[in-house]
């Protein structure tokens, strides 16, 4: 058995999304509608967006809704009021950002039809939106939690069926799973397993259970190099040699409830 340590960190929705303030049109994406800009009102759910990755870097958002028949990269699937503890919040509140990604994850999963493991193997993620800070002021109190048709690594988003509801159940496309191709991991370009790859993110191992404390980066290390050594070998039905890398999460994600590592296996299938 050979190992390959790739070691990848990934960052989440919550923590891509929200490090710029939000206000006035020209920060809220290209295409703003101005009945959006400083909206008081909860969103609708089931609308559909053509947001970008400099869309999705920002605190808020107003850009125009379109028909979810058209090509679109963004659909809205949870809207809901924040919790009174966020009533007298700050507009940058850390626990408003941990809040909203166990909310938005959750209900992520729910609506794609993911499972805990498929969620962190999926070329598709989510991204979440609060009021602008004009809103926040008058006391607006709301979030928006939309699938992106692609994620952090994403230079630009691929299109979404009319509907993202339940599209990763049952056996989800290879368009939407995903791969890397290069040397290592680490160093790979992430890619749809569509596409000619190197390396296959094959399965996840739970570290934790949800009230335990973060055990350390060289404990995180440790176990997911050591299980996701047996669990690539049995995907791969236990070959005499077998090659495998793995991702595994640090404070900040284990604080917002991951408790999984990733583990990859190398092979072009």
């Amino acid at each position: 058995m050979r190992l390959l340590r790739a070691v990848v960190v990934l960052v989440l929705g919550f923590l891509a999304v929200g490090s710029l303030a939000a206000c006035g049109s020209e920060h809220q994406g290209a295409n703003s509608d101005p009945d959006q800009v400083d909206a008081v009102d909860v969103p609708v759910s089931g609308l559909c967006r053509d947001l970008t990755p400099d869309d999705v870097a920002r605190t808020a958002n107003a850009t125009k809704t379109i028909d979810c028949a058209s090509r679109h990269t963004a659909e809205t699937y949870a809207t809901g009021r924040l919790p009174e503890e966020f009533d007298d919040a700050g507009y940058d509140d850390a626990d408003l950002g941990t809040y909203a990604y166990r909310t938005c994850s959750e209900k992520f999963a729910e609506f794609v039809g993911a499972d805990e493991s498929l969620v962190l193997r999926t070329t598709l993620s989510w991204a979440w939106f609060r009021p602008s800070e004009k809103a926040w002021g008058k006391g607006a109190r709301w979030y928006r939690c939309d699938v992106i048709g692609g994620n952090t690594a994403s230079r630009e988003y691929r299109a979404l069926p009319k509907t993202a509801r339940g599209m990763l159940g049952g056996r989800p496309n290879d368009s939407w799973l995903s791969c890397a191709s290069g040397p290592t991991v680490a160093e790979g370009e992430k890619v749809p397993c569509s596409q000619k790859h190197d390396w296959r993110a094959v399965t996840t191992v739970k570290l934790g259970q949800p009230t335990d404390a973060y055990p350390g980066d060289r404990v995180m290390e440790s176990r997911t190099r050591s299980f996701c050594a047996n669990s690539v070998k049995a995907w791969l039905n236990y070959p005499s040699e077998f090659e495998y890398g793995f991702t595994f999460f640090h404070q900040a994600e284990w604080k917002a409830g991951i408790r999984r590592s990733v583990c990859w296996a190398k092979t072009a299938k």
